[in-house]
């Protein structure tokens, strides 16, 4: 895929994504649904009040949930695609032990995404960061990292409000 994206909107995507409050609202949102604003902190209690509000808000402005009256906060569309690319990139990590054996699902997820930042941008486009800190996983775990690219840059290319600029085709 030939789109990519200048290093400072790779990064902000990134950031964004990587967000493991915001990680934490989207998947619990599509794990269980909607969740009511006053609820927010029971169901997520590993997250502080302002970790909460700025995931909230953060998540908000970038239209990946929504605010439904008399349901709470539930996921858009792109918050719902959000959420499977989030299961794409955990399932990858996890069947390569990223970063570790055992680990959280928004550690493998954010390990994840570190490793695709490098190739959002134009020097480095068409092939996913160097795997320095990952154990050989072979051509078919390479194969499906490179998939996983193609997952997050079709996401982020049909949401330029979270890349916060418009991607650069290649001609």
């Amino acid at each position: 895929m030939s789109t990519s994206f200048t290093p400072a909107a790779a990064r902000h995507a990134v950031d964004l994504l990587a967000s493991r409050p915001v990680i934490r609202l989207v998947t619990e949102i599509d794990d269980n649904g909607a969740i009511p604003p006053r609820r927010l902190a029971g169901t997520l209690p590993d997250l502080s009040a302002h970790q909460l509000r700025s995931a909230s808000d953060t998540a908000r402005a970038h239209g990946l949930v929504l605010l439904a009256s008399g349901a709470g906060l539930e996921l858009t569309d792109s918050g719902t695609e959000l959420a499977d690319l989030y299961d794409a990139l955990a399932r990858w990590a996890r069947r390569h032990s990223v970063p570790a054996a055992v680990c959280d699902f928004s550690s493998r997820v954010r390990h994840a995404l570190g490793l695709l930042a490098p190739s959002l941008t134009p020097e480095n486009a068409d092939r996913p960061g160097p795997l320095v800190d990952v154990h050989p996983i072979g051509m078919e775990g390479e194969a499906e990292l490179v998939r996983a690219r193609t997952l997050l840059i079709q996401w982020l290319a049909g949401n330029p409000q979270v890349v916060g600029a418009e991607p650069v085709r290649a001609a």
